[in-house]
């Protein structure tokens, strides 16, 4: 006890004025320095936020750097859109309600983030237009088609309504499997799941060493058939899940 204490203190305390940072670069400085410089910021703030939180990224398979890509992923925990971002910067789609947290919501959606507003009749064409946008402006914008988060060992249903706008913009759609790690083994210690509070995540994960993420980044989605016909939504939301799932069991 006294050991995880006396780690997650300082871990902490570098957190909270990373994410103070975070909020005056949102508020002071991205408005003026264009797509690429926020890119660049979000990929170094990521990076920050995962080594002082005791969180390796280790990264297998070849991401998709250039270029407009949709990110297909399990989601395991609050972990994996700074994982990926410390890849390769990226708009996730999250539910409307993290925009409503306090700091959390503030930050990431000056970060970028798209919210999709569940429930409401036109919310999947809204989001989907504000994908296309980002797409035709060379970007990555991130999925987790579970929709929810699990311990990570398998997989929920995918809901293939988001892979429309990648499919219809003719953009790369790459899978790619977050395995989380614990002293070298697979491990859902540090998993958000549940009715589980961040603050009780948070305790567990920077009080925690010996934690690491792989992120295992999966060959592209072939979006035609041999003979040319192309390839429905619903088909590509499979394959993406049973390649992820591969990764997983």
């Amino acid at each position: 006890m006294t050991l995880r204490l006396l780690r997650f203190i300082p871990r902490c305390a570098v957190v909270i004025l990373l994410v103070l940072l975070g909020l005056l670069l949102v508020g002071a400085v991205y408005p003026f320095i264009g797509t690429k410089g926020r890119a660049l910021l979000n990929r170094t703030w990521s990076r920050c936020l995962m080594r002082i939180s005791g969180v390796r990224v280790l990264v297998r398979g070849t991401p998709r750097m250039r270029e407009a890509v949709l990110l297909v992923g399990n989601h395991v925990s609050w972990i994996d859109i700074f994982v990926i971002n410390a890849v390769r910067p990226t708009a996730f789609v999250a539910k409307s309600e993290i925009r409503r947290w306090p700091v959390v919501g503030w930050l990431v959606a000056g970060a970028g983030t798209l919210f999709i507003q569940r429930g409401q009749r036109h919310a999947v064409q809204t989001v989907g237009a504000a994908m296309q946008r980002r797409f035709s402006q060379g970007e990555a914008v991130g999925l987790f088609p579970e929709g929810t988060t699990t311990e990570g060992y398998d997989l929920l249903p995918f809901h293939a309504s988001l892979f429309e706008p990648a499919r219809q913009a003719g953009v790369t759609i790459q899978p790619l499997a977050l395995r989380f790690m614990r002293n070298g083994k697979r491990d859902h210690y540090a998993s958000f799941t549940g009715d589980e509070s961040l603050v009780a995540n948070l305790w567990r994960v920077l009080g925690e060493r010996g934690l690491a993420v792989e992120a295992v980044f999966l060959p592209p989605l072939a979006q035609t058939d041999p003979d040319g016909t192309p390839v429905s939504r619903l088909e590509l939301s499979r394959r993406a899940r049973e390649g992820i799932r591969s990764h997983l069991l």
